[in-house]
């Protein structure tokens, strides 16, 4: 059996290196790599790139298409398995989404982005058990990382465990104390459940950290 030696942020196809383009400039950059296939041996960076410009333009059918065509050469490429269920998820296919992301983790059980985006696909077919279970799974696997608490926090609020979503948001806090949004986040929390003092705390650290007072205008008149 072959080993697969990826990390996690080699498994997602290099989006930065393309640069922001217009819509125009998007078309011609896919009539570069189509030429480009059509002359060159089969290379999976080529059909890739096709479908991460195909990602850009929204069109989604002719991302599956190559993604398809790349995991019918190679079942167990990695990233077009991961933009194959992400593709999946935007054109709201989330069972077929849940089976990629499912086949991805095998291969890479660790990473981060896959498991997360597993987590949404359950979310998305009302599955929201199942999807706790994958981010309780992250916060083992990744215990330092704020982002998966900050993950399970909105879907406890979601599930309406607010005491369960406060916690995961205090560790996200200590974990990554200079992020505003975590602040604005418990806020919220904490104005749902009636603590309007603790909750206007929460925004002042928010605005020391940069964020406008007045974005954060709704809140603060809801903490009266």
């Amino acid at each position: 059996m072959r080993k697969l030696y990826i990390c996690a942020t080699a498994l997602l196809l290099t989006m930065s290196e393309i640069n922001a383009q217009t819509v125009e400039q998007w078309r011609d950059s896919l009539s570069a790599i189509k030429s480009k296939i059509k002359s060159s041996p089969y290379s999976s960076d080529l059909h890739l790139r096709k479908a991460a410009i195909s990602i850009e333009l929204h069109e989604w059918d002719d991302a599956m298409e190559e993604y398809n065509y790349v995991l019918g050469r190679d079942s167990v490429n990695l990233a077009a398995l991961f933009y194959r269920a992400y593709v999946n998820n935007k054109m709201q296919r989330y069972e077929n989404s849940v089976n990629d992301y499912s086949r991805l983790l095998r291969l890479v059980p660790l990473n981060m982005e896959a498991r997360l985006g597993l987590a949404y696909s359950f979310i998305r077919l009302n599955r929201n058990g199942e999807a706790m279970a994958q981010l309780n799974i992250l916060v083992t696997q990744h215990p330092d990382s704020a982002s998966v608490y900050v993950a399970r926090a909105d879907l406890s609020k979601a599930m309406k465990q607010y005491d369960a979503a406060l916690l995961d948001l205090d560790e996200a806090i200590r974990l990554a104390p200079a992020d505003a949004n975590h602040y604005v986040a418990k806020a919220e929390l904490l104005i749902m459940n009636k603590k309007k003092k603790e909750a206007r705390k929460m925004l002042d650290k928010a605005t020391r950290l940069g964020v406008s007072r007045y974005a954060l205008k709704e809140w603060y008149e809801k903490c009266r």
